[in-house]
């Protein structure tokens, strides 16, 4: 059966009409009244014809990297979220698939299911997915345990897991043959940063494990969370989440491990982090084999002991047979010559693959310890997999985005003797440490005036003491396969593929539209000169940021899935050294933009560009532990540096994307902490830079900014009531939209407006006023009033935005009129023309739908003014390597591609 969580019980009875009462994490408990519709549940539903699904990827991938989960919605009233689904592949066979729903709809049909296939099961280019009964596995997985251990056995591996003690997964066999044991994590520190000290103290940290949850059981995905922190002696540090994904007749094994950083970066530098097992070595040296993958399908095959290319040759049949990795044959059929020679020949027990930078590794062994490594060979970018192990049996392990997140390294140690070690060093202690220190000492802004100061020219808002790293994170994906013999070459390179490109079930973009998900957007469309002209630049600006990813190296451990925000002309770079001008950390939406993108092309590019986009943003911008936890780190030389901590970078709008269409749990973990987000504000003050006096923060009367900050909370609270979360989420959504349409003027409102922590409601002045700035909508708040508004019948609230939309862009007279003030000299006009367009739509106004693609067209402040641009390529002396150069910052491309995506699908006509 498949576990189902808190938030799936709480939703089944949100949907029977029930009130729900559940304790806050302040300890206040609430009640949560249904919404409009939710008796509806059992009654009206209408069913859906099947989806046709194919592999992101296309083709037929050879292997599926042990299985593969993926999400995928419903229209409103389709289905009861206890549907049984089947799947079926295009050559008519009947997949095994496990199915759980992740979201509901407000009247309690499903809106989102997740299902997962094995890599044993059978395999098309296409699958249908339709209402039904599913195949059952011939291998189901199968989860048992005791007091001190979880088994999870997927009928061709059984892996013991430890609820104590070092070791995350104590053992790991196949047929009864024990293929892996000791599976741990390792950590070490020094304690100065490298080159700054003469005398440097080093230690090595072990996994300790703190509890583990089963959260799934089958019958085709098992999933098994540990968690605990790294420990040596008395410290404990590093807390570590790590998922287990196993599959139904799979011999691989997905692994999902997220650290969090909470040392002390003047002292604490990590030299390394990894994942290491320990590898039982069977039969002579001879057959005891090695392999690791190089760049592209390349592949390096040895043998511990090697026996070709030796001034004496032991016999075609021994040498085809060492090379390919197979049992040689009995040595009393090789030639005399070597085998009474065999003690002479080195056994090189040692070898590691050595990923330092995004443009070279190298390979190296040795015969042991004490004896020096050699070059074995070395290449560009390694696919990042190694396997130990012999013709009876072996482990191969790997790490997704080997290269793209260097520095690392696949080690094998001890494969001469009875006993290997077998290590993914995900940061390799050949690189040297870690240095999270901020970047320089503030040039003495000691106070807010300096640094007010400086913000205006180098446009970073430094603080002392913000630009800390404690509490941010990064999460990393590896697959190990325990293997019943050495693989041949073929298939080596086909796993080392599946571990760095996990292949991906999705639905059509038409489909995904149809869905209703995701609020105002549309599959591509050329239908006419004018729609062609827009769909042409959308696709030039993503192929352009895409590509200058390579082009500029935006790789390593901290950086890679960030791109940077503004551009230097001078010197033909990102402005990578300039304050609030280098990394992007998700400024004015940039990752909404791309997941945008992909959904309406359906591109692998484009979701793999932005896929590793929402990993790195979700983790290494945002605090996960601390007093900043909940926030993010608006946009700068480093991720963590800028003292600007604001729900608007930490944005569930960013991440929700990702969990739906992947069902990925370490993304719907972040989705989860984000909803008690408002509660940072107690912490911490927004406005302490130009506040006059104390900072008294009142839980009754918070000043939470109606537009910015709400539109990040809204977010949170509609992903987690979505998900079937805490009700208080729904409840705090609906308080502080009904009440914040209740104001004269709306979002436009200004004046004094206060927030309440325990409801969520708005209160403020009853005479009208206007406050309005050119960045209140553009962090994703247009996009979750589109999505509330969809869902919930709140009248008021819908009139109060149609007006703010249709406003923002208005004339003078308009906005005096209505609001009793001009609303200033506005910046951003064409990123808000998709406001324009919204209210378009609502009033069915072809005059408004005429002036939002004339906002569109027209640019503003420094945006595109017309729907072309060229590129310029450099080569040296003029640059360090040749680049590709447009006129574009990475705010103007983000924010044009979501008001020409929204204008597309709210005023197509209009455009011609």
């Amino acid at each position: 059966m498949v576990h189902i969580s808190r938030r799936a019980v709480l939703a089944s009875a949100a949907a029977s009409g029930a009130t729900v009462l559940l304790a806050s994490q302040s300890g206040t408990a609430h009640a949560a009244p249904a919404a409009a519709g939710d008796g509806a549940r059992a009654a009206g539903l209408t069913g859906h014809d099947p989806v046709t699904l194919r592999w992101l990827e296309g083709g037929t991938p050879a292997e599926l990297a042990a299985g593969t989960t993926w999400g995928v919605p419903w229209p409103r009233g389709a289905f009861a979220a206890d549907q049984p689904f089947s799947l079926t592949s295009d050559s008519g066979t009947q997949v095994p698939v496990q199915t759980w729903p992740t979201g509901w709809w407000p009247d309690g049909s499903v809106k989102w299911t997740a299902h997962a296939v094995a890599d044993s099961a059978p395999r098309g280019e296409t699958y249908r997915l339709e209402a039904g009964s599913p195949q059952a596995p011939e291998k189901p997985v199968r989860v048992t345990g005791d007091s001190g251990t979880v088994v999870v056995d997927t009928g061709v591996v059984q892996v013991t897991f430890g609820k104590s003690g070092n070791d995350l997964i104590k053992s790991i066999k196949r047929a009864g043959t024990e293929i892996a044991t000791s599976g741990r994590l390792i950590a070490s520190r020094q304690d100065s940063a490298p080159g700054e000290s003469s005398t440097v103290r080093s230690e090595t940290f072990t996994s300790t494990v703190k509890a583990v949850h089963i959260e799934q059981d089958g019958p085709v995905r098992a999933v098994v969370r540990v968690e605990g922190k790294h420990r040596k002696g008395l410290r404990s540090w590093l807390p570590f989440t790590v998922r287990f994904y196993l599959y139904a007749g799979s011999d691989a094994i997905r692994v999902v491990h997220t650290f969090v950083f909470d040392g002390n970066e003047q002292k604490d530098f990590i030299d390394g982090l990894a994942v290491r097992f320990s590898v039982p070595m069977r039969g002579e040296l001879h057959n005891r084999h090695v392999r690791f993958a190089g760049d592209g399908k390349g592949v390096l095959a040895e043998a511990v002991q090697g026996v070709t290319g030796l001034r004496r040759d032991p016999g075609a049949a021994v040498r085809a047979a060492q090379y390919q990795g197979k049992a040689t044959p009995d040595t009393s059929t090789w030639d005399t010559r070597v085998t009474s020679r065999l003690q002479w020949i080195p056994a090189w027990g040692d070898y590691r693959l050595s990923q330092l930078s995004a443009h070279g590794f190298e390979i190296r062994k040795r015969t042991k310890e004490g004896h020096s490594w050699i070059r074995s060979d070395g290449g560009k970018r390694a696919e990042g997999l190694a396997y130990v192990g012999s013709p009876t049996g072996g482990l191969a392990f790997g790490m997704r985005n080997f290269w793209q997140l260097h520095p690392t390294e696949l080690e094998i140690t001890g494969a001469a003797s009875d006993t290997a070690t077998a290590t993914v060093w995900m940061w390799s202690p050949r690189a040297g440490a870690m240095d999270l220190r901020f970047y320089h000492d503030g040039m003495g802004e000691d106070t807010y005036d300096k640094q007010l100061d400086a913000l205006e020219i180098t446009y970073e808002d430094y603080e002392p003491g913000f630009g800390s790293p404690y509490g941010v994170a990064r999460t990393t994906e590896l697959t190990f396969w325990a293997l019943d013999a050495t693989p041949t070459a073929e298939r080596f390179s086909e796993l080392a593929a599946a571990n760095a490109t996990p292949p991906l079930l999705v639905s059509s973009p038409q489909h995904l539209h149809s869905a209703g998900v995701f609020g105002s957007w549309s599959p591509v469309d050329r239908s006419t000169a004018a729609k062609k002209t827009i769909e042409d630049r959308l696709q030039q600006m993503h192929t352009y940021h895409r590509e200058q990813v390579d082009q500029r190296s935006w790789y390593g451990f901290w950086d890679f899935g960030d791109i940077m925000h503004t551009y230097d002309g001078t010197r033909h770079t990102w402005c990578y050294d300039i304050g609030g001008y280098a990394w992007d950390n998700s400024e004015l939406s940039t990752d909404m933009w791309l997941w945008y993108h992909y959904l309406r092309t359906g591109d692998a590019t484009a979701f793999r560009f932005v896929e590793a986009m929402s990993r790195h943003t979700s983790e290494v911008d945002v605090y996960h532990l601390g007093k900043y936890a909940g926030l993010g780190t608006r946009h700068g030389v480093m991720h963590w540096g800028d003292s600007a901590k604001q729900v608007r970078i930490s944005n569930a709008a960013y991440r929700r994307f990702h969990y739906f269409l992947t069902a990925d749990e370490r993304i719907g973990d972040i989705l989860h902490d984000l909803v008690d987000s408002d509660r940072t504000f107690l912490a911490l003050d927004p406005g302490r830079k130009i506040r006059e006096g104390a900072y008294e923060p009142d839980p009754a009367a918070l000043g939470i900014s109606t537009t910015t900050d709400w539109g990040a909370l809204a977010m949170a609270w509609l992903a987690e009531w979505e998900r079937g979360g805490d009700p208080i989420a729904k409840t705090k959504l609906i308080n502080s939209a009904t009440t914040i349409a209740a104001l004269p003027n709306g979002w436009a409102q200004g004046g004094d407006i206060r927030y309440n922590l325990t409801d969520g409601t708005y209160t403020g002045p009853t005479e009208k006023s206007v406050s309005v700035g050119a960045l209140s909508s553009v962090f994703g708040l247009v996009e979750v009033m589109t999505e509330l508004i969809d869902l919930v019948d709140l009248p008021e609230v819908k009139a109060k935005w149609v007006e703010f939309c249709r406003l923002y862009n208005g004339t003078k007279a308009d906005q005096i009129a209505t609001t009793g003030s001009s609303w200033g000299s506005l910046n951003l006009g064409q990123a808000y023309s998709r406001a324009t367009a919204y209210a378009a739509k609502q009033l069915d106004d072809s005059a408004l739908a005429t002036r939002a693609v004339t906002e569109l067209r027209k640019g503003a402040a420094g945006y595109p003014d017309s729907l072309s641009f060229a590129t310029r390529h450099y080569e040296g002396p003029d640059v360090l390597n040749p680049v590709d150069e447009a006129p574009l910052s990475t705010n103007a491309s983000a924010q044009y591609g979501l008001a020409a995506i929204q204008c597309l699908a709210l005023v197509g006509n209009a455009i011609g």
